[in-house]
C-alpha cells in the first residue's frame, strides 16, 4: 500500500525545521517528500497537524517475562502504538534478567507476535544484574541486543565494570550506565535539602549523581568504551559531561520526561506516584536539565517506563515502589517543554527518536527518503485532562494522573501501517 501524506506539518529534527509539505511512503518505507501523490496512492490530508517520526523510547520496562500482571508485551504495545512511540527499548529488568541469549530470544519472538511496534532489547551487563559476573556479552550482542546495562543496579566492584567496559570496547558495543554513588543513595527516596527535611524524608545528595558519574567517566577514559548515561538529573553532573564530551570520550547522556517537567516540591503530599529513581529533584536543577536539552548537551529524552501495581505503591513513601508509566504521556508531557519552555519541536524531536535511533544504530528517527516510514501524526495544541484509569498500560502509577497537558496522538504509523488511529469522537 502507497500512502501520500498532504497538508502535513513535517517536524524533521534531522534537518532540524518543521515545513508544510506531503511525505509518500511505500513498502514501510519513506520514498518521496513535497512530491505530488503518487498514481493510485492512498491520500491523507493530515488538516496541517504535525506528521514527526515516531518516538525511540530508550529504556523500557515490561513485566514480562516474571512480572506480567503489571505489564506484558501486548499491553505496552499498545500503550505504545497509542502515545506515538514505534520503537520500545526494553531494559533487562526482567525476572528472569535478560542476560543469556535464550532469554533474548524468548521475549524478541514473544514481543513480534505480539506488539505492532517495534521492539529492540537491552541484555544485562552482568549475570543476573548481580555485578559480580560478565554476561555473555558477545552472544548477546550476536542475538539482537543493542546495548548492555543493569538498569538501576549500580555495578559496585569497579574491577568487574572495567573487564565489562573492556570486552564491550573490543566489539564496539554500548553500554548503559547508571550514575548513582550507591552507599550514598542507599535508602533515600529524595533529594537532599530543605524540603525534604520538612517531609522527614531520607534523602540523597545531588552529589552521589556526580560522583558515580565520575567514577565510570574514569573507566570509560581507561577502556574507551562507548557509554550512555541513563539519567542526568542535577546540575553539578553536566560541567563533568561537558568535559567528557570535550575530551573526545564516546559518552552521551538521557533524563526521563518526568525528571524534566516536575521537581521535589511534587512530593508534598507523599503522593508515591511521584517517588522516582534517583528521586525528582529541585527547581533550579530542572530548569538546568532543560537548558542542557536544549543545548544538546543531554542527548536523549525518555519514559522510563516502570508499571508498578496498585499494592506496591499503596504503602509509605519510603517503602513505596519506585517509577511510573509513561508510554501514553510522554509525548503531551514533552510537548510541556514547548508550550512553556520554549523548546522548538525539531529540537524535542531530536531528543526523542534521532538521537536515540542513533545511538543504538536504528535507521528510525528521520524523515528522510528511505527512512523506515515510523510515524507519529500528532496535534500539539489540543487540551486534555489526564485519566490514569483509561491508560492501556495494566499499571495506571502516573504522576500526571488528573493534570492538565496539551497535545493528543492523532495516528501512529510503524512500516506504514496504521497501529493506531484516534476514534473520530475524541477529534
Amino acid at each position: 500500500m502507497t500512502l501520500w501524506f498532504h497538508n502535513a506539518r513535517l517536524i524533521d529534527p534531522d534537518r532540524g525545521d518543521e515545513s508544510i509539505g506531503t511525505l509518500s511512503v511505500e513498502g514501510g518505507k519513506i520514498t518521496g517528500r513535497d512530491t505530488p501523490c503518487p498514481a493510485g496512492a492512498q491520500s491523507l490530508d493530515c488538516g496541517g497537524k504535525c506528521l514527526a517520526p515516531g518516538i525511540v523510547d530508550m529504556g523500557v520496562q515490561v513485566g514480562e517475562p516474571g512480572a506480567q500482571h503489571r505489564e506484558s508485551l501486548r499491553s505496552a504495545g499498545q500503550a505504545a502504538a497509542k502515545g506515538g512511540v514505534t520503537t520500545l527499548v526494553l531494559r533487562p529488568d526482567t525476572d528472569p534478567a535478560i542476560d543469556t541469549p535464550e532469554v533474548l530470544e524468548y521475549v524478541s519472538r514473544r514481543a513480534e507476535a505480539r506488539t505492532p511496534v517495534n521492539i529492540r532489547a537491552m541484555a544485562a551487563l552482568t549475570r543476573g544484574r548481580m555485578g559480580r559476573e560478565m554476561a555473555e556479552i558477545g552472544f548477546l550482542r550476536d542475538a539482537g541486543a543493542v546495548a548492555f546495562t543493569d538498569g538501576d543496579r549500580v555495578v559496585t566492584d569497579s574491577k568487574v565494570l572495567s573487564r565489562c567496559m573492556t570486552y564491550a570496547a573490543g566489539l564496539g558495543a554500548l553500554l548503559i550506565g547508571h550514575p548513582q554513588d550507591p552507599g550514598l543513595s542507599d535508602g533515600a527516596c529524595a533529594t537532599s535539602g530543605k524540603f525534604a527535611s520538612l517531609r522527614g524524608l531520607p534523602a540523597v545528595s545531588p552529589m552521589a549523581e556526580r560522583m558515580g558519574f565520575d567514577r565510570d567517566m574514569g573507566l570509560v577514559e581507561m577502556t574507551g568504551a562507548r557509554y550512555h548515561a541513563d539519567q542526568i538529573t542535577c546540575a553539578r553532573t553536566l560541567p563533568a559531561l561537558e568535559r567528557a564530551k570535550r575530551n573526545g570520550l564516546d559518552v552521551t547522556a538521557g533524563i526521563s520526561i518526568h525528571h524534566l517537567t516536575l521537581n521535589e516540591l511534587d512530593l508534598g503530599d507523599y503522593r508515591t506516584f511521584f517517588k522516582f529513581t534517583p528521586p525528582l529533584r529541585s527547581e533550579d536543577d530542572r530548569r538546568a536539565m532543560v537548558q542542557a536539552v536544549a543545548d544538546g548537551l543531554i542527548d536523549v529524552i525518555c519514559s522510563m517506563h516502570s508499571p508498578q501495581d496498585e499494592e506496591s505503591k499503596r504503602l509509605p513513601f519510603e517503602e513505596a515502589a519506585a517509577g511510573a508509566v509513561g508510554l501514553e504521556t510522554l509525548l503531551p508531557a514533552a510537548l510541556r517543554l514547548h508550550h512553556s519552555e520554549g523548546l522548538p519541536l525539531p529540537l524535542l524531536w531530536r531528543a526523542l527518536s534521532l538521537n536515540p535511533a542513533r545511538r543504538l544504530g536504528l535507521e528510525s528517527g528521520r524523515l528522510s527518503v528511505g527512512a523506515p516510514a515510523d510515524l507519529v501524526l500528532f496535534d500539539p495544541d489540543t487540551p486534555l485532562v489526564l485519566d490514569r484509569f483509561a491508560l492501556l498500560s495494566k499499571s495506571k502509577n502516573t504522576p500526571f494522573d488528573g493534570a492538565r497537558l496539551q497535545g493528543r496522538v492523532l495516528a501512529t504509523y510503524v512500516a506504514g501501517q496504521p497501529v493506531y488511529q484516534m476514534e473520530r469522537s475524541h477529534a
